[in-house]
């Protein structure tokens, strides 16, 4: 009997161990140029949450991993675009688009470079 209920803490144990460290992996297209794009875009995705961050300046692809429970992929992408890019789902404001160095400054839809 005492055997039964060690096997089953254990097996709860283990199921609330793996869940608490899930991670969700997303992709999210974000819009830039540089490596002074690449630095500040995935440090704003880590400052809103995620765990790790690495974006491909050549897909324009941004790999994040977070846990749920800490935050969501809008949380992350309104960082992102706070910080004056562009994600697929949030657009950044023409003051934070116009804080970014030159460099920085990448195509727009609908809007011209100055």
């Amino acid at each position: 009997m005492k055997m039964k209920y060690i096997g089953l803490f254990t097996a709860l144990t283990l199921f609330f161990s793996v869940n608490s460290f899930a991670q969700k992996t997303e992709e999210i297209k974000v819009w830039g140029n540089c490596g002074m794009c690449k630095k500040t875009i995935e440090a704003a995705a880590v400052k809103a949450g995620a765990k790790t961050a690495n974006w491909n300046k050549d897909s324009k692809v941004l790999s994040v991993e977070f846990k749920e429970k800490k935050t969501d992929i809008q949380k992350i992408q309104q960082a992102i675009a706070n910080a004056g890019y562009d994600t697929q789902d949030i657009a950044a404001t023409a003051e934070a688009y116009g804080n970014l160095a030159e460099c920085c400054q990448y195509p727009r839809k609908g809007a011209e470079k100055k």
